[in-house]
């Protein structure tokens, strides 16, 4: 990534682009105020997604790669992307709970995170001054995932934006395996 020229009135303009498994998420920040965002599939080549979603969003907003002072990486796709730094996505989603969540005496209120990614979910525990303490991560099974949630909308007929709004008069069922491809199998024989 390119510098800002010398000088203190030179904007600071910072890129963050998260590579997941199933979207690659960039946003652009100018100090501290959020300016724009761009979320698109990640697709076959991770980081080629990555670089062009970061180009589209510098480029819609009047940039080049050289205005930009930083570019900040995180998701599991993160190295394979140009960037100036790399960072967890579980240390992402700390600082980011932090920021968002404060409490009103200057401490941070969240102390567990719930990362429902694509492929794979993450609970992530806080200390009171917002530190990771210790996360679990379901790594060998889509059960549960977001991906797995968006084939339950599908095969229910309905978005996932709709998912959580569904009739109060439908009979639940218990769906009683944790493997994705045997639970979509079972939730198909219910319906």
């Amino acid at each position: 990534m390119g510098t800002v020229a010398d000088g203190a009135d030179a904007p600071l303009w910072t890129v963050g682009v998260d590579i997941g498994s199933v979207g690659v998420k960039a946003a652009l920040v100018l100090g501290a105020e959020w300016i724009d965002r761009l979320v698109v599939p990640t697709g076959w080549a991770p980081g080629e997604t990555g670089n062009e979603a970061c180009a589209q969003l510098l480029a819609r907003n009047g940039l080049t790669r050289d205005d930009v002072v930083r570019t900040v990486a995180t998701g599991y796709g993160r190295n394979a992307v140009e960037a100036d730094a790399r960072v967890t996505e579980i240390s992402c989603h700390a600082v980011g709970a932090g920021r968002l969540f404060r409490d009103g005496e200057g401490g941070r209120s969240v102390r567990t995170i719930l990362d429902i990614g694509g492929q794979d979910s993450k609970v992530i525990a806080l200390d009171r001054d917002g530190n990771v303490v210790n996360f679990l991560m379901n790594d060998k099974c889509a059960a549960g995932t977001g991906r797995f949630l968006q084939n339950m909308a599908v095969m229910l007929g309905c978005t996932l934006a709709d998912f959580s709004s569904l009739p109060d008069d439908l009979e639940p069922h218990a769906v009683s395996s944790m493997c994705t491809v045997f639970a979509e199998t079972e939730v198909v024989g219910l319906l």
